[in-house]
């Protein structure tokens, strides 16, 4: 009960804490790569465009109804979903804590990634060619480096939060403002070169023709799925310790607006020191065609190129280190939120804090192993449960649709008079088009799995990016979710009435 009554200090200290979920490593690693991949010959400026008109009709919704489920339910996904939804929503609740929980084991090994290579950087010479970039990470990778930076990260994960929510808001107010001012200096010191304003110029330039073609939507809209946690639990686990009186709207849109923000300064960077860099030995499409590369479990362009580019500007070591200790800030900022949504749910069902996080830290080093270890398990778990965001977000959709979004909106969104005011706008929105987008977004990536990934072996569940790999790994965790259902409400002995929209 202690630990109930824990709240953030500030209203900074509680926005820096919900950036460190938003920001991660979609933002630095994924969203570079995402928005080269989908510009035209011109420029890159259509999919930025819709990309921040996603952010309003998925991101800020989703994150508005976790502030607001978080501060209805004061309790962790499952309690919030049961004393939200009514009783025979628990199981949901407990199928977005999982995905979230899955998510968090292998997270773990690409925060421990971030860790080896900002050390091995500053301690060894920067590779100066591809085959020694390879060779440096196949090196990192043939060994069993990954896991134990996998249990350090887990390790300094369960330490940094040991003593509750005061102990998550010292942390985020030292990573997000040392990752701001890291990206800062490192977006500085890219344009600064000769040609990078090329690549700047490429990101915003449109190819308005580029508007017609359905998969940039799709993938502008997986991008903000996937880049600023909304749906995952995540922010309404936090918004559990947030006091009312720190409101919900102005909140929501700071988190999704800074999250982009972050996107865009690393998206410069990077795009920046690529054209600087590759630009005067090749053609504007071989330059692309790098950024486009994703590699083995998608680290081409981070874990390749990046530190060879570096090694050929001036101060190369100096940026190179300065990004990856970015990068793991990032990273770090949204595994200790992962790793307290699962201790939330453990203290939920009556188990102590210290033993909920200890039981967290080596279950997830456990199940985390074989990610560790194998690039095809990573990218098998990294598909099968960034896809189950999209049932997420759904169902944090269905939760505030069973209690009501104006009522939602009445006694938890309107009671502050200096914040925003939603209208029925939102209303629709979580009824209608984040349901809508995201059935979209599912039959969207189970269609890419059906037909471009492993179009002879869709059927297969150990083909690591078939349709029925997902279909099996989601049927056994609704099932054992749906089953528990009964359980998991007693364990929390509330008296939980149904909710049902007046």
């Amino acid at each position: 009960m202690q630990e109930s009554r824990q709240h953030f200090s500030s209203r900074l200290g509680l926005l820096l804490s919900v950036l460190g979920i938003a920001v991660g490593t979609g933002n630095i690693w994924r969203f570079p790569r995402i928005a080269a991949q989908n510009g035209g010959d011109l420029g890159a400026g259509a999919f930025l465009l819709v990309w921040v008109v996603f952010l309003f009709l998925w991101s800020v919704p989703l994150i508005v109804a976790e502030y607001a489920l978080g501060q209805k339910g004061r309790m962790g996904v499952i309690g919030t979903f049961a004393r939200v939804g009514g009783r025979s929503m628990a199981w949901l609740g407990a199928f977005v804590a999982l995905v979230s929980t899955a998510i968090m084991c292998y997270y773990a090994v690409v925060t421990g990634w971030c860790l080896y290579y900002a050390g091995g950087l500053l301690l060894r010479p920067l590779p100066s060619s591809t085959e020694a970039a390879q060779q440096f990470w196949d090196g990192f990778q043939g060994s069993l480096w990954p896991v134990v930076f996998q249990a350090l990260a887990l390790g300094l994960a369960v330490a940094v939060i040991w003593t509750g929510v005061r102990a998550i808001e010292r942390a985020n107010r030292f990573l997000i403002p040392s990752l701001l001012v890291i990206l800062l200096v490192a977006l500085v010191r890219a344009l600064t070169l000769e040609g990078a304003f090329e690549g700047v110029r490429y990101l915003f330039t449109p190819q308005w023709s580029d508007l017609a073609r359905p998969r940039l939507w799709l993938e502008a809209l997986t991008q903000n799925a996937w880049d600023t946690g909304a749906g995952w639990g995540l922010i309404l686990t936090y918004a559990a310790y947030m006091r009312r009186e720190h409101g919900v709207v102005q909140n929501a849109f700071l988190t999704g607006v800074g999250n982009n923000t972050v996107s865009l300064l690393a998206a410069l960077t990077i795009f920046g020191t690529v054209f600087a860099v590759l630009g005067a030995e090749l053609s504007r499409a071989e330059v692309l065609e790098v950024m486009r590369t994703s590699g083995p479990a998608s680290t081409g362009l981070t874990f390749i190129w990046l530190p060879q580019l570096f090694a050929k500007m001036p101060m190369g070591r100096v940026l190179a280190v300065l990004f990856f200790v970015g990068l793991t800030f990032a990273a770090f900022s949204s595994l200790i939120a992962m790793v307290e949504l699962s201790t939330r749910v453990l203290m939920d069902l009556g188990v102590r804090r210290s033993r909920a996080l200890v039981g967290v830290g080596v279950v997830a080093w456990l199940l985390g192993l074989p990610s560790a270890l194998n690039l095809t398990v990573f990218g098998n778990q990294d598909f099968v449960w960034g896809v189950a965001l999209m049932l997420s977000g759904a169902f944090v959709a269905l939760a505030v649709m069973r209690y009501g979004p104006a009522r939602l909106r009445a006694e938890t969104i309107a009671v502050n008079a200096w914040d925003w005011q939603l209208g029925r706008g939102w209303d629709v929105l979580m009824r209608w088009v984040v349901p809508l987008e995201a059935v979209v977004l599912l039959g969207w990536w189970l269609y890419q799995a059906g037909v471009v990934y492993a179009p002879e072996r869709w059927y297969d569940p150990f083909v690591p990016y078939s349709v029925m790999t997902c279909l099996v790994q989601w049927g056994v965790a609704l099932v054992a979710c749906y089953l528990l259902n009964d359980w998991l409400v007693r364990r929390m002995q509330l008296p939980i009435p149904v909710q049902t929209e007046e």
